[in-house]
């Protein structure tokens, strides 16, 4: 009698053995399928964001030493771009998650109200920035043109080295292919302010940098126009289908 329940128990342990271990390699390679593409573009978001915002601060900081209103603006557009990376970043995050209306609801929510917010704050440095240089040429102040090219050339490289890490996912996820248009944008734009600082020290025009500034400041309004206005789309889209609104 006893032999027989030990042989029962012995079978039933194997049936649970078998169903865990089954269950298991069911799920990791489940769950492996899911998240491998994403992932990479985990790292490419936190690199990019990690870069950036470092690359902002040391560029903000050296426009005040060196008295260029061109890197000021220029450490404004690449803030915008960080941002803008952190809401895309968030917006794959979400689009991963199961979706329940509600939850959905108040993620998308939070995003949006973030990237308002964002965009606001930009519209307030890009007047103060547009300002600053309109006064500028009433009273050219003399620029450092080496290190501004300088610092400038280094966020070329840092632009393009983001720019490049999410080249390769650009063709099938929207967020990634805009993350990827921004930094080559940004990319864009440090060069325009490399070309003007080098025509600076050659030709001595002080004017040339609260003219790259106000391009730069028009590129902003330009980008944030368009986050505004999706946005919006967003808030219009955002509430579950079959809620009144």
């Amino acid at each position: 009698m006893a032999h027989d329940h030990q042989h029962g128990h012995d079978h039933h342990h194997g049936h649970s053995h078998s169903h865990a271990h089954g269950h298991a390699h069911g799920h990791a390679h489940g769950h492996h399928g899911h998240s491998h593409a994403p992932a990479n573009f985990d790292r490419a978001f936190a690199i990019g964001a990690g870069l950036n915002l470092a690359f902002v601060v040391a560029e903000a900081a050296a426009g005040v030493l060196t008295h260029s209103l061109a890197l000021l603006a220029d450490a404004g557009h690449n803030l915008s771009d960080v941002l803008g990376l952190f809401l895309a970043w968030g917006a794959a995050v979400m689009a991963r998650r199961a979706p329940t209306a509600r939850r959905t609801y108040g993620l998308r929510k939070g995003t949006i109200l973030a990237s308002l917010a964002n965009a606001a704050l930009l519209l307030v440095a890009v007047g103060a920035i547009a300002w600053e240089a309109v006064r500028r040429f009433a009273e050219p102040e003399p620029v450092s043109a080496g290190p501004v090219m300088l610092v400038a050339a280094i966020g070329v490289a840092i632009n393009t080295a983001t720019a490049l890490l999410f080249m390769r996912g650009q063709k099938e996820d929207l967020n990634v292919r805009g993350a990827y248009l921004h930094m080559a944008a940004d990319a864009a734009v440090s060069a325009g302010v490399v070309v003007a600082a080098l025509a600076m020290q050659f030709t001595g025009w002080l004017w040339l940098d609260p003219v790259v500034s106000l391009v730069i400041v028009a590129v902003i309004v330009l980008g944030t126009w368009g986050l505004l206005r999706d946005s919006l789309d967003l808030a219009l889209d955002a509430a579950p289908r079959g809620m009144d609104t």
